[in-house]
């Protein structure tokens, strides 16, 4: 069951990374997220993408997110069996994680779609990015939730708590992000955490 589950929560990161990239890449490029206070060029990275990219973006991103809760409880679960104290701090933070951050996706797909939808001009520009800063506590909630679940994890493995070796603190999104970070490649928090999951599913 374990296994099952972080093998799902593998693939539902990668499927949330691909939903991501809908939501930055248009057949104009990249969107540049310091372009976004240039009318011009914010209007120009979305004139050729069509409304169903959104769209799709929101329905994948919130069916991908609820996928691989299942693999952060299931690790919380796992947890329970050396510390109880932490497993319930993962199990906190989990819910603290996701229910923001899918908030958040749909928030991100919307602001791109009615953007797009009122015809991208300085009115719709400002209403939705106005839109989007009120809102934004919602991703520093979801991302602290999430840094509290990874730093929980990593204290445990680190500290020789669980039946997983020292090295594998290594298995970490924490670490594989500071990895990627430099490189280009997009949807780099979904890929870390693909990375973590298929790792655990061959230590586990």
């Amino acid at each position: 069951m374990l296994k099952g589950l972080l093998i799902l929560a593998c693939v539902a990161h990668v499927l949330c990374g691909y939903s991501d990239c809908l939501l930055s890449y248009g057949k104009n490029g990249r969107l540049n997220l310091k372009e976004i206070n240039d009318p011009a060029k914010m209007s120009k990275m979305f004139d050729a993408m069509p409304l169903w990219q959104p769209m799709a973006s929101i329905l994948i991103g919130t069916f991908s997110i609820t996928a691989f809760t299942f693999g952060y409880l299931a690790l919380a679960s796992w947890m329970h069996g050396y510390n109880t104290v932490t497993a319930y701090i993962m199990l906190a933070s989990t819910v603290l994680f996701v229910v923001p951050i899918v908030t958040h996706h749909i928030i991100c797909g919307l602001v791109e779609w009615f953007y797009i939808k009122l015809g991208r001009t300085e009115e719709a520009r400002e209403l939705v990015l106005d839109f989007q800063k009120k809102t934004i506590v919602t991703m520093i909630i979801g991302y602290l939730g999430e840094l509290l679940f990874l730093i929980s994890f990593l204290v445990m493995v680190v500290s020789k708590q669980t039946s997983l070796p020292q090295w594998a603190c290594i298995v970490n999104t924490l670490p594989i992000m500071l990895l990627i970070l430099p490189t280009k490649i997009p949807a780099k928090g979904n890929v870390a955490g693909a990375i973590m999951f298929l790792g655990l599913t061959i230590l586990l």
